[in-house]
């Protein structure tokens, strides 16, 4: 298992997601992804795909004007 920091600072909707999307498909099931947003509709967008995709958002969280994620990346949905 590999815990990977994702910079998405700056960052606007949907850069967040794809960014996510893109770093996701690069991982193995069990790896976990924390993603640092300043865009507060990283903390709706992501845990949607989250769902949407099969992943599991372990913790989310605000902390000063930056925005938290934790997902742990699951095996293939399909």
């Amino acid at each position: 298992m590999s815990r990977i920091l994702l910079d998405c600072r700056r960052l606007l909707c949907p850069m967040p997601v794809i960014r996510v999307q893109n770093r996701v498909a690069e991982l193995l099931p069990g790896d976990e992804l924390e993603v640092v947003c300043t865009d507060p509709g990283a903390m709706q967008d992501i845990p949607a795909w989250c769902r949407i995709n099969g992943h599991l958002l372990l913790d989310q969280q605000v902390q000063d004007d930056e925005y938290i994620l934790r997902i742990r990346v699951q095996g293939d949905p399909g």
